[in-house]
């Protein structure tokens, strides 16, 4: 974020901030041409009407993103340069959504396996075994496109914890289950020992693992000396970094559930959102708008949280999904060069599925002390096959729910007499919403979180793109699973480890 100009527009940002914070939610709701607060691109809607800004904070937003040569970083992500600096890549998974990668020999490999799976009657279920973004992206996506589902059943294991596996394994019938290995580096040690149980399982019902086991991966030697055969492995590039690669071959999985053209109209609809957000000006560019909104909650109104609350039990795991995505990209302490960042970056993101939330956690975003941000995601329309009116009657009640929280949270209701029943409101919210998910909407609108965590980066000049901060408890682990020395371990490690050590009685 540095250069000449930037302490001078850090100061006018935190002035508007504290003008803003001074002013009701309420009043600035009902100032004139407020709608202009609202963008659209296509049949997607953000409503950032209830957000604690306005016109010279949004101004100043701007100036900002020029400010750090945003539409410079922009271009240089598109165009290929290694902006995964610390390990000289490229960013990629914006590549495997073009039209020329639909068209491409690998992807057509990957869509004949899948298609050659949903047409074979002797396999009823599908394992994928993966961890981080090896299984949160397929699984938040298979979920979400429930609907669409006409392949086999398709299970995601992603913890070693023994009862992931198991209680899936009991489900499933040895001869007619694929287990689909996903591992980026072929060395995630959760992955492997959970696929080493699998083939075990396997061998240990007369089932042929050569056949039951193919492979997600950028490192195919490691795969193919593992055991997997060559022609059940799927390559990814290296640059495709886990937590944005479910567009890849990663996605596999959700291609066998519902089928390689609906997986590739879930590809178009990323791509459209990409070809949006390169090429849109900063003030109509969603992805930049909202990246914005993301440093000046975080940065200047001091928020520390972000909230995800789509209106879908489909879409529940998409605050999971979304909470790697945003805090393994932004959760840093120093900057691209290696500076300590002088403010945080990156807000801790959690969430859940309305309406269930609002029985949940919504008495907390109402009446708590803090104040956090939330984003409300509805579709206006039921899912796909929920034709009769009364499912529509239903889901109006569900949209109904959505936009009354947003004003409710915005307003609040006065009630001095009563403390315990004043709501505050200045509760900032963003309404996102678009005509019916399918897989293109869907596509558009994880392509739209992804631009959101990457220009927020940004504008906060960390490297999105690496997650050196998951390795440190990886290789203690490693240390202890290999009988290293464990001297400096606390005397407290020791002791639980030695209480693991010792035989059931």
């Amino acid at each position: 974020m540095q250069n000449e100009n930037f302490s001078q527009i850090d100061d006018v940002l935190n002035k508007a901030a504290s003008s803003v914070l001074a002013t009701s939610l309420s009043s600035l709701m009902q100032m004139p041409n407020r709608d202009r607060f609202i963008y659209q691109f296509e049949d997607l809607t953000v409503d950032c009407t209830r957000q604690l800004l306005d016109d010279d904070a949004l101004a100043a937003l701007l100036r900002l993103a020029e400010n750090c040569q945003l539409q410079t970083r922009i271009y240089e992500m598109f165009s290929g340069t290694p902006v995964n600096i610390t390990e000289n890549r490229p960013v990629q998974h914006m590549a495997v959504r073009t039209p020329d990668h639909l068209a491409s020999v690998a992807y057509q490999k990957l869509s004949a396996f899948a298609e050659s799976v949903r047409d074979n009657p002797d396999i009823t279920s599908v394992i994928n075994l993966g961890i981080g973004g090896s299984d949160l992206g397929p699984k938040m996506v298979t979920q979400a496109l429930a609907g669409y589902h006409d392949g086999p059943v398709c299970h995601f294991v992603g913890n070693i914890c023994p009862t992931d596996l198991h209680d899936v394994l009991v489900t499933c019938n040895p001869h007619k289950t694929l287990f689909v290995v996903t591992s980026k580096t072929f060395t995630t040690s959760e992955t492997l020992a959970n696929a080493m149980i699998a083939k075990h399982w396997l061998d240990q019902h007369g089932a042929d693992a050569g056949v039951a086991m193919v492979a997600v991966t950028a490192a195919g030697a490691r795969a193919q000396a593992w055991g997997i055969d060559p022609d059940h492995i799927f390559a990814f590039a290296d640059s495709i970094g886990g937590r944005y690669s479910l567009w890849s071959s990663v996605g596999l999985s959700v291609m066998i559930a519902i089928g390689s053209e609906n997986f590739s109209r879930m590809l178009a609809g990323a791509h459209a959102m990409d070809r949006h957000v390169q090429h849109a000006e900063l003030a109509q560019n969603i992805g930049v708008i909202m990246g914005l909104l993301r440093v000046w909650c975080r940065r200047y109104l001091k928020l520390p949280a972000y909230g995800l609350i789509p209106y879908d039990q489909r879409l529940a795991a998409l605050p999971a999904w979304a909470q790697q995505l945003e805090m393994e990209s932004n959760g840093k302490f120093v900057d691209r060069q290696g500076h300590p960042l002088p403010l945080p970056a990156g807000p801790l993101i959690w969430g859940a599925a309305g309406t269930s939330a609002q029985h949940s956690f919504f008495q907390w975003l109402h009446q708590s002390v803090d104040i956090t941000p939330i984003d409300i995601l509805v579709a206006i329309q039921p899912a796909a096959g929920l034709d009769d009116q009364m499912w529509h009657d239903h889901h109006k009640s569900l949209a109904i729910n959505a936009v009354a929280q947003a004003e409710a949270l915005a307003s609040g209701a006065p009630n001095k007499a009563e403390p315990h029943r004043h709501f505050p409101g200045n509760r900032p919210s963003v309404l996102i919403s678009w005509d019916q998910t399918t897989p293109y909407t869907l596509g558009r609108l994880l392509a739209l979180y992804e631009h959101i965590t990457v220009i927020s980066g940004f504008l906060w000049d960390v490297n999105s793109f690496d997650q050196w901060g998951v390795e440190l408890g990886k290789q203690m682990a490693n240390q202890i699973e290999s009988d290293e020395s464990l001297e400096h371990f606390s005397p407290a490690a020791r002791a639980f480890l030695d209480r693991l050590k010792t035989p059931r009685t």
